[in-house]
Parts: C-alpha cells; sequence; structure tokens
C-alpha cells in the first residue's frame, strides 16, 4: 500500500488498515484518528505532527519512525515496537493511551506528554524522557535501565516493581515536591 492509497482510502471513510506495510512513508502533518493500524510495519516512517488520536497501533512496528509532536492521545499502543523512535513533544496523555509492554528502548520521549499513561512492563531501557510529563502514569514493572529522567514530573506515578539501575534521575519531581539529585543504583 502507497502513502497516496492509504490516505485516499482513510478520505473515503476507510478505518481498518491492519498488516499494512508503509515502511519508510512520508505521514507528516496528516490524519489517521481512529485508524486501526494493528500490525502494521511503519519501519522509520515520517509521522511529525501527525493526528494518531485514539489509532489502534497495537503490535505495531514502528521501530526508528519520526513522531515528533504527534498527537496519540487515547492511542492503543500496546506491545507496539517503537525502539529509537523519536517522540520528543508528542501527546500521549491520558488514562486510555495503552503502551502496556512497549518496546520503547532508546526512544525519544523528551518533552512528551504521558499524564496518566499506561506503561506498565514497558521496556523504556535508555529512553530519553528529559522533561516528560509522566504525572499519574503507570509505571509498575517497567525497565528504565539507564533512562535520562532529568527533569521529569513523576508526582502521582506508581513505579512498583520498575527498575531504575542507573536511571539519570536529576531534577525529578516526585509526589512530595521533592527533586531528586542524581544517578539511581
Amino acid at each position: 500500500m502507497t502513502e497516496h492509497e492509504l490516505l485516499k482510502r482513510y478520505q473515503a471513510g476507510e478505518r481498518d488498515f491492519s498488516g499494512a506495510k508503509l515502511a519508510f512513508s512520508r505521514l507528516t502533518d496528516i490524519s489517521l484518528a481512529g485508524a486501526k493500524l494493528c500490525r502494521v510495519s511503519l519501519f522509520s516512517a515520517r509521522l511529525s505532527r501527525s493526528d494518531l488520536t485514539s489509532a489502534d497501533l497495537s503490535k505495531a512496528n514502528l521501530t526508528g519512525a519520526e513522531l515528533e509532536g504527534a498527537r496519540l492521545r487515547g492511542a492503543k499502543l500496546q506491545e507496539v515496537s517503537l525502539t529509537g523512535a523519536n517522540l520528543a513533544q508528542a501527546d500521549l496523555a491520558g488514562a486510555t493511551t495503552d503502551l502496556r509492554q512497549a518496546n520503547l528502548a532508546w526512544a525519544d520521549l523528551s518533552g512528551a506528554r504521558l499524564c496518566a499513561a499506561n506503561l506498565q512492563a514497558a521496556n523504556l531501557t535508555g529512553a530519553h524522557l528529559e522533561h516528560a510529563d509522566l504525572r499519574y502514569a503507570d509505571l509498575r514493572h517497567a525497565d528504565l535501565t539507564a533512562a535520562s529522567l532529568t527533569g521529569a514530573n513523576l508526582v502521582g506515578a506508581r513505579l512498583e516493581g520498575a527498575i531504575l539501575t542507573a536511571a539519570d534521575l536529576s531534577g525529578v519531581i516526585r509526589s512530595d515536591g521533592h527533586r531528586e539529585n542524581g544517578r539511581h543504583s
């Protein structure tokens, strides 16, 4: 499927594109809100500033994808691969945003809005979460090994069972209003 065909079919009202192959696609500044994109290959796709609100991207391959400033509020991202993806300034906020067991290793989530997002058991190894809004996020059993959380807001976040080995927690804002200084060992 080509980018043009996808957009044409979406504009005609079609929403189910499960299993489509769209690696290296250029889909910046478009809307695929509410689309079903389960198991879609968007490897290294460019989706900056695109509207993926309430889209179902479960088990999709977004490895190396460019999602800077994308709107993913309420998206289903369970078991998605976002390894090395750029999600800087992306909006992933909301209790309905499902990132359970997602692979976000080495992803850039700096400044991302992840307020109340479900990140249970997500792989965030080496992820860049500088100044991310993680208020009330569910990070239980998430792997944050060597992640950079400098200046992140963790007020109300659930971290039971989270792995924080070698994570940089400098300037993190905690529930008690206290700011951390340094790495967690």
